[in-house]
């Protein structure tokens, strides 16, 4: 086995090495460096690393949620929150990178389903009356467990949003509508990017038909001061209003791009300027209050200047 392999290599080296250095260090009073790994046996060891890291994060369920609201820009009130995973380590290594290490060594789905199980805990503190997005992978939709998820936790399924991380692999498309749409009959809803929104990807948004199309900053960045931004923007509300989608920008930072994209009339919003991230529920309960310091209200109602929130900002 190529795990025995490595093992018996890094015992036979490590006695090696040691009675060299051991004589080398006497005859000359010099410290040596051990040879490098050959390639192969590095990266057997970076997985066994990696392995061993994800799953002492699982057994001890090193993550928490955070939530961040996602507004009605027409009803100026929060309709949704988004859950985003934040995990307990010392290297303080984003999300991102957690689970992509996860699915290098074939355990992402069991970091996602383990992701999906805390948001789902978490959002028993939040108002009822809020959907809540849990991002997943369209691979993760085929795996058995998403069903079995719906039936242990207390989140009904009405209020769940599966924003889909990735696109639907081509091969896979037929397997994730046949797992998917049992759930959506049930009420479970979908959100897409628009980063996944070749010609291809199009077409099949059509066919879909998901609830949520979210419009991250590569629409919205600087709409107020571009007009082409603005104007693929403008299309975008015609698409989605033709599908019947339900149109979501992300990562709103100015005033500026909040009031154009409430005058082109996209239906939800979030980012920093409206609310950040947070994992403490007395900060969920404040968002539909004026003691929320990123009220909607009060954004659209200030003069008429750009102004952004630096993302190193912490709002209390």
């Amino acid at each position: 086995m190529p795990e025995r392999a490595l093992l018996e290599y890094l015992l036979e080296t490590r006695r090696s090495d040691a009675n060299m250095v051991e004589t080398l260090e006497s005859a000359r009073g010099m410290r040596l460096t051990p040879p490098a790994l050959p390639p192969q046996f590095a990266e057997q060891l970076d997985a066994i690393r990696s392995t061993s890291r994800i799953s002492t994060l699982l057994q001890h369920q090193m993550l928490m949620t955070a939530f961040q609201p996602i507004y009605g820009l027409e009803g100026k009130t929060v309709v949704g929150a988004e859950a985003l995973s934040r995990f307990v380590s010392d290297d303080g290594a984003a999300a991102e990178l957690w689970f992509a290490e996860a699915a290098a060594v074939g355990l992402g789905a069991n970091l996602e389903f383990s992701a999906l199980g805390s948001a789902a805990a978490a959002a028993k503190d939040l108002p009822e009356n809020l959907y809540v997005s849990l991002n997943i992978s369209p691979t993760s939709c085929l795996d058995a467990r998403l069903p079995e998820l719906f039936d242990h936790i207390e989140l009904p399924i009405h209020r769940v949003v599966l924003e889909l991380t990735e696109d639907i692999p081509e091969e896979e498309y037929l397997q994730f509508l046949s797992a998917i749409n049992p759930l959506r009959e049930k009420g479970l809803r979908i959100a897409v990017d628009d980063t996944h929104t070749g010609a291809g990807a199009l077409s099949r948004m059509i066919h879909l038909r998901p609830d949520f199309l979210k419009v991250g900053r590569n629409v919205i960045g600087d709409i107020d001061k571009d007009g082409l931004q603005r104007a693929l923007a403008a299309c975008l509300v015609d698409f989605a209003e033709s599908i019947g989608v339900t149109l979501v920008a992300e990562g709103i930072e100015t005033v500026g791009e909040l009031k154009v994209l409430t005058e082109l009339g996209i239906s939800a919003g979030q980012g920093y300027l409206l609310g950040r991230p947070s994992v403490r529920p007395k900060d969920w309960s404040t968002w539909n209050t004026r003691l929320d310091l990123d009220g909607l209200e009060r954004q659209l109602a200030a003069p008429g200047e750009t102004r952004a929130i630096p993302r190193g900002t912490e709002i209390s």
